[in-house]
């Protein structure tokens, strides 16, 4: 959902099958061997729950199928097939039918570290897990059908419960902070940064707060807001969400956390 971007998605065959050249699973391979590393003992259990569940393989990028049937037993959803790019209205329609989207190409070597448009690993590794829990697939398909019946400005509000939660969010537990945001749990640099940092916010999660707080995608996030499980998103879910854009618009955003772009260097993410 930008103005450009050099990916392509990768197109299946008859069979929906997606044939992805050699360089690309050990790119994906790569990635998974790294990120699992990275990841352990900072993911939630959920997160960790779910990755058993799809059984993601290590050696190559998995067929959008073979996630979608755990996903559909599971918790109804699928994974969608999607270009590189797609418009809001086409993004919310996909959510609101329980459908991820997913644009099947993956990194360069040149941008493993820092990719900014979501490829295959970002939208698999990152996101798909947290989609078997029924709380959280609960709370992205009531997002995705509010969403798609928003205004273009509160979907702006919108976005930002979106980016501080499915993408960026943190968790309370028995062991300790941690992450179930898919935008973190895919990144070599925003894992380590968003619990051991310690010059980040870190907030208790409170709608209004969270629809008010400005964010960039070209760097690593300033602030982070926890939820105390995953019950809270349910329950969020049932709440007047639009209620909270109409009060969080009226009062106006916060200051931003971060320094203006241009004194700012692009940082791996």
């Amino acid at each position: 959902m930008g103005k450009g971007t050099k990916y392509i998605a990768r197109e299946m065959d008859e069979q929906g099958f997606i044939h992805y050249s050699d360089e690309e699973n050990a790119i994906w391979q790569e990635l998974y061997a790294r990120q699992e590393s990275v990841i352990e003992g900072r993911a939630c259990q959920d997160y960790l729950d779910g990755t058993r569940r799809l059984g993601l393989p290590k050696d190559r990028i998995p067929q959008l199928h073979e996630v979608s049937e755990v996903l559909m037993d599971t918790t109804g959803w699928q994974v969608a097939w999607v270009p590189a790019l797609i418009s809001f209205d086409r993004f919310f329609e996909l959510l609101a039918n329980k459908k991820f989207p997913c644009a099947t190409f993956i990194r360069t070597r040149e941008e493993m570290n820092y990719l900014r448009e979501p490829d295959v690993f970002h939208e698999i590794f990152g996101h798909c897990p947290m989609l078997t829990n029924p709380y959280f697939a609960e709370f992205t398909h009531t997002y995705g059908k509010l969403g798609y019946a928003a205004s273009k400005a509160d979907r702006v509000y919108l976005a930002r419960l979106y980016w501080f939660t499915v993408e960026f969010g943190l968790i309370r537990t028995e062991a300790g902070r941690r992450i179930y945001g898919g935008g973190i749990l895919s990144s070599i640099g925003e894992t380590p940064h968003s619990l051991d940092n310690p010059d980040v916010i870190r907030k208790p999660f409170d709608m209004i707060d969270v629809m008010r707080t400005p964010y960039r995608i070209d760097i690593m996030q300033p602030v982070y807001f926890e939820i105390d499980d995953m019950k809270q998103l349910y329950e969020l879910a049932n709440t007047d969400i639009m209620a909270k854009v109409r009060e969080a618009r009226e009062l106006g955003l916060h200051p931003p956390a971060y320094p203006p772009r241009e004194e700012k260097e692009k940082v791996a993410s």
